[in-house]
């Protein structure tokens, strides 16, 4: 356990700075802008800030991710072939497939990269702001005084940022409601969000012949594990926590629903739909055309024109090869006079 605490420590202490750093640039933005620092709002912005600030930065990975899940589907048919040709030999099965996966430099574990970066900096924020309303203990950049703000900060003045579900700080004898109300709205639009977004990924991007691989069959199981597990563990998290995370879904879902629309996977429901969104620009195209029809024709009769040109010379190059001849005849009909003038 020690050799795992110490690299645990090691993997922490930089995420502690890099998270307080930009937590604190935000917040020192919006406190520029007007809001009350000690405000539970100005930090609840703070932390949408830092989420953005970490999924802009995760984009290539996103971009990596989305590829290898497309290169992934595509290659169900030909991992089927290898299920048949080798089912009896699992060991050379795992490794045909994973020479298929290789030879076309995709990773089955590729999808997974931003989720597993994402889970150190999802804990790296928990552990600072639980440990800062808790026990006041600063990390990073934030010193006692800013962690001691940042765990007693209240959005709209009921609602501690620091505060979970079932860790709800009572009033008098009863725990705090409202906590306990926008704790499990979040949890839920957390759950929700997680679900959806793998759901898009399935019902939109995958192809028919990759649904009932071993492959689709992870994630299916994915598709409902994921959200059972966040929504079991959200009741544990902070309010601040639950506000990155459903944010950061948030954030996937938009983005993968763009990266769909724009590049789905052939063979995709998705595909079909931008087929059919491409013949309609086409068809609205060309009625444009249609009408510009008149500027075409210019353009068409120049063209023409100065591929021509060239004949055009060349004509005239024979019309003074044929003087030539013309010119050379001339020669052989002197000795013809000559001939008949020695007739006569």
């Amino acid at each position: 356990m020690g050799i795992i605490g110490d690299i645990g420590h090691y993997i922490m202490v930089p995420l502690y700075y890099i998270i307080s750093a930009v937590l604190l640039g935000w917040h020192k933005l919006f406190e520029t802008l007007g809001l009350d620092p000690s405000g539970g709002l100005s930090w609840a912005l703070s932390i949408i800030g830092l989420t953005l600030v970490i999924r802009a930065a995760l984009i290539p990975l996103f971009v990596k991710q989305i590829k290898s899940s497309r290169n992934m589907q595509l290659l169900q048919p030909k991992v089927k072939e290898l299920q048949k040709k080798y089912g009896h030999d699992r060991q050379k099965l795992a490794e045909e497939t994973m020479k298929l996966y290789k030879d076309a430099g995709t990773n089955p574990f590729a999808s997974c990269l931003p989720i597993l970066l994402q889970m150190p900096i999802f804990f790296a924020l928990f552990r600072l702001l639980d440990q800062a309303a808790r026990r006041n203990t600063a990390h990073g950049f934030l010193d006692t005084e800013s962690a001691k703000q940042f765990a007693d900060s209240q959005i709209f003045g009921v609602i501690p940022v620091a505060d979970s579900f079932w860790g709800a700080r009572t009033w008098g004898d009863e725990p705090n409601a409202t906590v306990m109300v926008v704790a499990l709205i979040l949890v839920l639009a957390m759950t929700a969000t997680t679900f959806f977004t793998q759901r898009q990924l399935m019902a939109k991007n995958m192809p028919a012949e990759a649904m009932s691989g071993p492959y689709a069959q992870q994630q299916k199981m994915l598709l409902y594990i994921l959200p059972v597990a966040f929504g079991l563990g959200g009741v544990a998290f902070p309010i601040g926590v639950l506000l990155y995370w459903t944010t950061s879904n948030l954030w996937t879902m938009g983005q993968q629903f763009y990266v769909i629309r724009n590049n789905p996977a052939p063979g995709t429901p998705a595909f079909k739909a931008k087929q059919d969104r491409d013949k309609a620009k086409a068809a609205k195209h060309g009625k444009t055309l249609v009408e510009d029809e008149a500027v075409e024709p210019v353009v068409e009769e120049r063209r023409p024109a100065a591929r021509q040109q060239p004949k055009r010379q060349t004509k005239a190059q024979r019309q003074q090869a044929k003087k030539s001849p013309g010119g050379g005849s001339a020669g052989p009909k002197k000795p013809t006079n000559t001939n008949k003038g020695d007739r006569r």
